[in-house]
């Protein structure tokens, strides 16, 4: 991506936001500031609280679910969106404030040599700690090294930038959601997945759902998705092109 004209009409951001009311006003008015040419869309994924209210109120392109679907449903909701307007990128962008707009130019330009999807990693250059939760990032990131070949720093990271093949992936075939056990399927399927430096704020506001039972329970199913489950994936060819 060599300048505003190259990436305008070209990339969607697709914002899942649940329960977001404490954040989504700041994180869709940063993306504004600092990537106005960017088309962006928030998927309200049917909260309770005043998200959806708010994006309305302030003019925000919106899908508003119904219900709530969870991540898979949600993003998969705005890969359809991407796919049916014909965007050629689409990258997803958390609704709690954690994710910088300012790296996804480097991210569009790592995605140009060639790449399927970039994940905005916060371990390039940096080393992880060792808390429980860059553990279980670890063990993550060594199941897929073991099962794919390919060494991700960061598998957990929730900044991911999609080509228009990955975009029908989501929108068209299979029901799954962004997580590290579906780029291990991806991987197999001869995706080709490139990382990029960034840095991920603290939550700003809101409460996240990650705690210490339920990030252990995730851990757990990746781990067992990547290992195992992956294994009895039907494998085929792109069919998504165009």
């Amino acid at each position: 991506m060599k300048d505003k004209e190259t990436i305008r009409d070209k990339v969607l951001v697709i914002i899942p936001a649940y329960n977001e009311e404490a954040n989504i006003e700041a994180v869709v008015e940063e993306l504004r500031r600092d990537c106005p040419e960017l088309d962006y869309i928030v998927v309200n994924d049917g909260s309770r609280d005043g998200t959806a209210g708010i994006c309305r109120a302030h003019g925000y392109p919106l899908l508003d679910l119904p219900v709530n679907l969870g991540l898979a449903g949600c993003f998969q909701a705005g890969m359809k969106y991407a796919w049916r307007k014909g965007y050629g990128y689409a990258i997803q962008f958390d609704g709690d404030g954690q994710h910088r707009p300012q790296y996804i130019k480097t991210m569009g330009q790592k995605m140009e040599e060639g790449y399927d999807i970039v994940i905005g990693s916060r371990f390039v250059s940096r080393k992880k700690d060792f808390s429980m939760r860059m553990v279980g990032s670890r063990l993550i990131g060594g199941a897929i090294r073991l099962t794919t070949g390919v060494r991700l720093k960061d598998p957990t990271s929730g900044m991911r930038m999609f080509n228009r093949e990955m975009i029908g992936e989501f929108a068209l075939n299979l029901n799954y959601g962004p997580e590290p056990d579906t780029i291990s399927y991806l991987l197999k399927q001869g995706a080709r997945v490139a990382e990029v430096q960034v840095e991920i704020k603290e939550r700003a506001g809101g409460e996240s759902y990650l705690k210490p039972a339920v990030a252990a329970k995730y851990m757990a199913r990746m781990l067992i998705s990547i290992l195992l489950i992956q294994n009895f994936r039907r494998r085929k060819p792109w069919q998504t092109a165009g």
